[in-house]
């Protein structure tokens, strides 16, 4: 049996996420649906567009989609609905589980790499993050949960933009991309959105693909994200920077410095040492891995002609062989980290010494 796509959908509380769903399970695609709802609240989906009683755990809609409610862990609601598919008394081409608005979404999705059950039935595909325009600044300034969404998205969606000045959008979008360069952003309007926005974006996938925000890196005219060391936009420890550059924008955009989730790249053009890198990255995962929500890297490694791709989410890290480096390509590392106050200085260095 194929495995069945799961995309995890989080968000804080009143973002807009059972909007986006309902639009998405009610369109005509002709693609059946499980949604696994992760909420404490009584007010869930079902009540509105569900056509049989509630008391079910797994219940069927008037058109093919199915929503079941967890009453026990994640898990087993996998599992319960990979085996009722087997059997074929379930048919669903894919799940979508809901987060409740004060999830971390990191143990969601570590449980498709951590139980071998799992992973033999489901593939995770992305991590879709709703951010409220209106309400995002204060809840990011106050809440951890709501940094951590935006830290694991593979896409971010702006709901609520309407609502907002066109300035305040824009800080919004700037300081979303510094908390995580690699998910693009979206505003969108009542939950419209087109399908292949939302379904099979690969966020997982081991791909050759290391999608950072392009401007992100060559923001404000010198390249922040290359390694230089004297000063960063993280600014690690709240300190006023007064770089010229800065200082303009340091009170418009630049007001959140001291988010906690932060984002920053590393890239060399020399090849890496693959014991080195691997202790260093084994090292600093072991310390840090609750701190990391996502990382990702194409790599350049000795002794291989082929790009070495990795990624992980907190304590999990996978890698893979991806193509062969083309003939006239830049053989250029690039990695990036997002994660709570991760120590970048130590990491960069750590890194520059695992080169050859």
């Amino acid at each position: 049996m194929a495995l069945i796509p799961a995309t995890i959908l989080t968000g804080f509380l009143g973002a807009g996420k059972t909007t986006l769903l309902k639009r998405v399970l009610t369109e005509a695609h002709g693609q059946k649906i499980a949604i696994i709802e992760n909420e404490f609240g009584e007010e869930n989906i079902d009540n509105d567009i569900l056509v049989s009683d509630t008391q079910e755990q797994i219940i069927q809609m008037s058109n093919g989609c199915i929503c079941c409610t967890i009453r026990e862990d994640l898990r087993t609601t996998l599992q319960t609905l990979a085996a009722q598919k087997r059997k074929g008394e379930l048919n669903f081409d894919r799940v979508v589980i809901e987060t409740t608005g004060l999830a971390d979404p990191g143990p969601v999705a570590q449980t498709f790499f951590m139980d071998d059950e799992i992973a033999e039935s489901f593939l995770l595909d992305s991590i879709l993050t709703l951010v409220d325009a209106k309400h995002a600044a204060q809840q990011l300034n106050d809440r951890q949960e709501a940094r951590r969404q935006v830290g694991f998205a593979d896409q971010i969606f702006i709901s609520k933009a309407d609502l907002v000045s066109k300035p305040e959008l824009e800080a919004l979008q700037h300081r979303l991309a510094h908390m995580n360069p690699r998910a693009p952003q979206k505003v969108l309007h009542f939950g419209e959105v087109a399908l292949s926005e939302v379904f099979d974006l690969r966020g997982f996938n081991l791909n050759a693909k290391l999608d950072i925000e392009p401007d992100f890196l060559k923001e404000e005219g010198h390249a922040h994200a290359e390694h230089d060391h004297g000063h960063d936009h993280a600014h690690e420890h709240g300190e006023q920077c007064d770089h010229p550059s800065h200082q303009a924008e340091h009170h418009g955009h630049h007001h959140h410095h001291d988010d906690d989730v932060k984002s920053f790249v590393f890239r060399s053009e020399r090849a890496f040492e693959p014991a080195k890198l691997e202790d260093f990255l084994g090292a600093i995962v072991n310390i840090y891995g609750p701190r990391m929500l996502r990382y990702k890297g194409v790599l350049n490694m000795k002794g291989t002609e082929r790009k070495v791709i990795f990624q992980g989410v907190h304590q999990l890290m996978g890698s893979d062989l991806g193509p062969a480096w083309a003939e006239n390509e830049t053989k250029l590392s690039k990695m990036v980290f997002i994660g709570i106050d991760l120590p970048k200085d130590i990491l960069l260095q750590g890194l520059e010494q695992c080169l050859v």
